[in-house]
């Protein structure tokens, strides 16, 4: 039977029907093992938690090179001035209290024969199943004259942190008049909603503080996650000042010139002021050099247990797989590390994992006290997980009362995820 989701359920960002991922008999394991999670978000973290609190006999290593991890959701609001990047910082203090060792290292190689995990520094971590979380890196090859170079003229702050910063400061230091361009790449993609959400609270920055600007967007897609909710905000709150250009309008950028600060398009040329370019992505590198990578860049996983189709014994969860019709969201990611960690569980048994339901959510803010939400139920269906009945979305004609309402809930979602995944 479809269960609703229901507005905890959207709060929390986790799996739908936990007790079915999380019953007493999957967590009285017969047999402890060693787990190598590598990548400590949403979705690493939250595995190497889950795996922990499942057994605490497991030896659960998390491999991950920051001792600081700085969240995507939310930075948006970094970007435009509303909210300070400390406020997007956690630590791993709380993870290694619970008997889990935390490597502050780069995974760097993988040898799935040996089952074995290198770091940057030589170290060896041996693993009887192996997780890998890495999140995305860039195609840039697929956008020509792109590089970390031109990422520092042209921002991507698609990874937060210092590039979330410098967006920032171009903004700031822009003057009144000038234009804002947001290259958006076709999906797959990280949380395929924000690049929308980042141009509202552009938009409402300018609109409070440089009035006479404009945000263009050059679209690689015709139609995007809940766009009438986000043209009916934009002609409410900021009129004309947000121009797109879709995919059929020749939004779609082809080349960058980060020299004369062009934007190069399939039907013209574009000089912005500021430009943010989020090029097209794939599978963070370590997946590739796993192994676990096919000819998209991402990697194919069973949805039963999150294990790859290409490597045995190596788990991919997060914006890393290939997930169907699941977004590549945080609340997804910490929902694929809970089913993962026990379908872990399972196996080390010598049982079957349990199908697992799971729930992917994306909040959207598009200026103080406005903000509308899409979520969703996902479950393995041949290759792939598939949406299934009872997901939600924000009514197009809510009154300002309930755009208000999903704001403030914006709020403590993040906070209850982020204490859920990191304190």
């Amino acid at each position: 039977m479809n269960v609703p989701v229901t507005r905890r359920d959207a709060v929390l960002g986790i799996t739908v029907a936990a007790t079915s991922l999380f019953a007493p008999s999957i967590l009285r394991a017969q047999s402890a093992g060693r787990i190598v999670v590598v990548g400590g978000g949403f979705g690493g973290a939250a595995c190497a938690r889950a795996l922990k609190r499942a057994d605490a006999r497991l030896q659960v290593t998390l491999i991950e090179p920051n001792k600081t991890f700085i969240s995507c959701p939310l930075s948006n609001a970094v970007i435009a001035g509303l909210r300070k990047m400390e406020a997007q910082q956690f630590g791993y203090d709380k993870l290694a209290a619970e008997g889990i060792t935390v490597v502050a290292q780069a995974a760097t190689a993988i040898d799935a024969q040996k089952r074995s995990v290198t770091t940057a520094d030589g170290t060896a971590f041996g693993y009887d199943r192996l997780v890998l979380s890495p999140g995305i890196d860039f195609q840039v090859e697929a956008l020509p004259g792109y590089d970390d170079a031109a990422s520092e003229k042209m921002p991507h702050a698609w990874k937060a942190g210092a590039q979330t910063l410098l967006l920032r400061r171009q903004l700031e230091a822009m003057a009144d008049g000038g234009t804002v361009a947001i290259a958006i790449p076709a999906n797959p993609s990280r949380c395929p909603p924000a690049p929308y959400e980042r141009a509202s609270l552009i938009a409402h920055y300018l609109k409070t503080n440089k009035p006479r600007s404009k945000v263009l967007i050059l679209d690689a897609k015709d139609s995007f996650s809940q766009q009438r909710l986000f043209e009916t905000a934009w002609k409410e709150l900021y009129g004309d000042m947000i121009e797109r250009v879709s995919l059929s309008q020749g939004g779609r950028v082809t080349s960058v010139d980060p020299a004369t600060m062009t934007i190069v398009t399939e039907f013209g040329n574009y000089t912005p002021d500021v430009a943010n370019v989020i090029p097209p992505q794939r599978a963070g590198r370590i997946g590739e050099i796993a192994g676990a990578t096919d000819a998209t860049g991402w990697c194919p996983i069973d949805p039963m247990s999150f294990e790859s189709r290409l490597v045995r014994n190596i788990h991919v969860i997060g914006d890393a797989c290939l997930g169907g019709g699941i977004p590549k969201s945080a609340s997804a990611a910490s929902a694929q590390g809970k089913a993962c960690a026990s379908a872990i569980v399972n196996l080390l048994a010598g049982r079957a994992p349990q199908a697992p339901r799971l729930t992917g959510v994306c909040y959207n803010t598009v200026a103080p006290g406005y903000g509308f939400s899409l979520a969703g139920n996902y479950q393995p269906r041949g290759d792939i997980f598939a949406e299934v009945e009872g997901g939600a979305t924000s009514p197009v004609d809510a009154p300002r009362e309930l755009r208000a309402r999903e704001a403030a809930e914006t709020e403590r979602w993040f906070e209850t995820i982020t204490a859920d995944t990191f304190g």
